[in-house]
């Protein structure tokens, strides 16, 4: 009897579900790590990329440096005589010089001298001191000119027939030197010029026109 019961016992196929159980775990396991993998990629691929990013902003537009912009504004004029009979004139006036620095550091300029001339000829100067123009900002400085036409002797056609048509035609010529300090290691020469032409309208001791190049 019990040799019959032993050939009609059948254990219980548990084994192969518990393996087939297993193996799909492990399937699911694999495929999340893939996953993890796939995604450790992609933010590895993106951190990448954003460093690149950086560094292309970094170099093309925080460490490239421009000159300053070295310019006078229109000029507020407090005196002005004239002379037709023997071509001539007197000026003073206040010129707005203005340092424009557009990068992402400070602008430390020697020390320098704005000429102002007449048909070429040097009627005035003007010293600028040392100092500095701060990133992305303009350094204002208003200075006093006085201005006279003793240095064109006998060359007073041209102002005469100016002060016939009530103008006077000036330029203001200098040039700045000095350096752009980057992330306070880094530092760069960078001469500027001014290059100013200026019509004075000699009834109302106004400027007509300004242009800088």
């Amino acid at each position: 009897m019990a040799e019959k019961m032993q050939q009609e016992y059948h254990p219980p196929e548990s084994n192969g579900y518990h393996h087939n159980d297993r193996e799909a775990q492990l399937s699911i396991d694999e495929e999340e790590k893939r996953k993890k993998r796939i995604k450790w990629a992609i933010y590895i691929a993106a951190f990448t990329v954003f460093q690149v990013m950086v560094l292309l902003v970094f170099g093309l537009v925080i460490m490239k440096v421009k000159a300053p912009k070295f310019r006078v504004g229109e000029l507020e004029i407090q005196t002005l005589t004239t002379d037709q009979a023997a071509p001539s004139f007197d000026m003073t006036f206040i010129a707005p010089i203005r340092i424009k620095n557009t990068n992402f550091g400070p602008y430390k300029f020697d020390a320098t001298t704005v000429d102002f001339t007449y048909g070429g000829a040097v009627v005035g100067q003007v010293a600028i001191p040392k100092s500095k123009a701060n990133f992305k900002s303009t350094k204002k400085i208003n200075a006093e000119v006085t201005l006279n036409s003793v240095a064109l002797s006998s060359n007073t056609g041209g102002l005469a027939s100016e002060l016939t048509n009530g103008a006077i035609t000036l330029g203001s010529k200098g040039t700045m030197n000095g350096k752009v300090t980057l992330m306070l290691i880094f530092k760069k020469k960078k001469s500027t010029e001014m290059d100013c032409t200026m019509v004075i309208d000699v009834a109302s001791k106004a400027v007509k026109s300004l242009e800088c190049k």
